[in-house]
């Protein structure tokens, strides 16, 4: 059992099912949650829990962040109980969210002040990689700290790569779900052009999983459209709030626009479903 003591904050879609690998890897983990009722899952599970951020950060070695976007970082970092006004050094803060490097980059730089390190760590993979500990993990930041965190980052993962300094993951995150977007709105409206021809749905699915463009991605999300199902893995809203962060670091090619103006629009009326519900939208 390891003795590096774990504080996890955020345990939404994504964070419940992730410290639950730390705890069940024998790692004493402590949580914090705004809502308590989320708290209560992972105490059952042997998981203590903390008031604020600062008191967790005060009796942890290594602080795991997983929350939705940039705003919701700065309130744990420099809220009044946050992070920064624990007034201590010698931690470890491993920011696992997608967000922008620009907020990586800058509480990097606060927490170096206080003698505290910081690496961005975002994940690629759903809530199915998270529950079988198969996310890839792409950090940036020290190479040095990365090396002394990958165990723990391991037992989320089946692979954890340094990709550049702090930043630099949170690059390759948002590169990443752009692809998605893409590949997402390509999904939708080749059912939908099909439909309009008279095949479907099924029957493209078909050809398309036994073809050269099959792949896992595909395959379910393709399900996930024949059930009419729309539960959010990844919702829409938060492609969307990620191609805007692409945006924000230089995305200006075609295809990556027209994404961007599509989940724009979708997410008004589809933001809480799952970002395949574009098709939805593009049905409309």
């Amino acid at each position: 059992m390891s003795t590096t003591k774990i504080g996890w904050i955020g345990l939404g879609t994504m964070g419940i099912p992730m410290s639950q690998q730390l705890i069940s890897a024998g790692y004493p983990v402590t949580v914090y949650n705004r809502s308590k009722d989320k708290e209560a899952t992972l105490k059952k599970q042997g998981a203590d829990t903390a008031a604020t951020p600062a008191a967790l950060f005060q009796q942890t070695d290594v602080m795991i962040i997983m929350v939705t976007d940039d705003n919701a970082i700065n309130e744990i970092f420099t809220g009044k109980e946050g992070l920064l006004s624990a007034g201590v050094n010698g931690k470890i803060i491993i920011n696992m969210s997608t967000v922008s490097p620009s907020i990586s980059k800058e509480m990097a730089a606060l927490c170096k002040e206080q003698g505290n390190r910081y690496l961005d760590a975002p994940v690629s993979g759903s809530v199915k990689q998270a529950e079988t500990a198969q996310l890839v993990i792409m950090a940036g930041g020290d190479a040095a700290i990365f090396e002394q965190v990958k165990p723990v980052l391991d037992k989320m993962s089946k692979m954890a790569t340094h990709v550049g300094d702090v930043g630099a993951g949170n690059v390759a995150k948002l590169a990443i779900n752009t692809l998605l977007s893409i590949h997402t709105q390509g999904l939708a409206e080749a059912v939908l052009l099909a439909k309009q021809n008279g095949i479907e749905a099924a029957t493209l699915m078909e050809l398309l999983n036994n073809g050269a463009l099959a792949s896992p991605y595909m395959k379910i999300k393709g399900d996930a459209i024949l059930a009419d199902n729309y539960k959010a893995a990844f919702s829409l809203k938060n492609i969307a709030k990620d191609l805007r962060l692409s945006k924000d670091i230089g995305l200006s090619t075609p295809i990556g626009e027209a994404a961007l103006k599509t989940f724009g629009a979708a997410e008004h009326e589809f933001g809480n479903d799952d970002l395949i519900a574009v098709k939805k939208y593009l049905d409309k």
